[in-house]
């Protein structure tokens, strides 16, 4: 282990924070493990998430950020473990259970997902399939008229509300990850989940991104989970920084008490 690894801050395990048992928690996780093939990704990782809360995860290639996400919202079962979400147990959980808590969250990837012949506004009340399963959502034309008014708000917040009936596959990167995030809100989650947000976007974009994003999610009061590779956006934009290393949860802090070179212990 390098000197710089050894120089990491004192860890701390979440579900010992006082804050933790304090404020109402949108998610619990306790002892959570998972292996692939044989080979452990991570072992007993523990955690509690304040309602409100952006929290980032952070750590290399590898280390299972993203498993640990799919895991928190049923897509991976986990090995071992308790995972709580908005008061649905996720392990083992049923699969009418699991989709009532989905209908609460809302996701925003790398890859915007978006479907690139629709216009934009379908893609957008495309969102509110979770909460309205069924044909109607899958366009708006289809869709009733409080889904589309919906919809269009999205639209205004991340500012391409003039933008609505143009194709999906006629935006920039920039454009596209913002119809993503007004798909990601429009049913007004209370979780927000985004993995690697900026990764496709180029540096001026993905800034104009994270701050579009936080300052929505800040408004709307939602409970926040970001994973990013960019260490200055995991301090300037969580409130909370976990770190995945060597199979376990090797940082757990508040962002404010963490520096750059605390964070790049980390992917030694």
């Amino acid at each position: 282990m390098t000197a710089q690894a050894q120089a990491k801050p004192t860890l701390v395990i979440a579900g010992a924070e006082p804050s933790a048992s304090v404020l109402p928690a949108d998610i619990r996780v306790s002892g959570l493990a998972k292996t692939f093939g044989g080979a452990k990704i991570f072992a007993d990782v523990s955690f509690a998430l304040p309602r409100g809360e952006a929290t980032a995860i952070v750590g290399a290639n590898g280390t299972g950020k993203s498993t640990l996400l799919r895991c928190l919202i049923g897509l991976i079962q986990a090995d071992a473990g308790s995972v709580q979400v908005l008061g649905t147990e996720v392990v083992g959980g049923t699969s009418p259970a699991l989709r009532a808590m989905r209908a609460q969250m809302g996701l925003v990837s790398q890859k915007h997902n978006l479907v690139p012949r629709l216009s934009v506004l379908s893609n957008v009340v495309q969102g509110l399939l979770g909460k309205h399963p069924g044909i109607r959502h899958w366009s708006q034309s289809f869709a009733p008229a409080t889904s589309r008014e919906a919809a269009i708000t999205a639209l205004e917040k991340v500012g391409l509300a003039h933008l609505a009936s143009r194709r999906a596959d006629r935006l920039s990167g920039g454009q596209s990850q913002r119809v993503a995030i007004a798909r990601a809100l429009v049913g007004r989650p209370n979780i927000l989940i985004a993995d690697e947000p900026t990764a496709s976007l180029d540096p001026a974009a993905g800034e104009d991104v994270m701050e579009l994003f936080f300052s929505l999610a800040r408004q709307e009061g939602v409970t926040v989970i970001f994973i990013s590779h960019n260490i200055d956006h995991a301090l300037e934009y969580g409130d909370r920084i976990l770190g995945l290393a060597d199979g376990t949860m090797q940082l757990d802090t508040r962002a404010s008490t963490l520096s750059v070179k605390d964070l790049r212990g980390l992917y030694d």
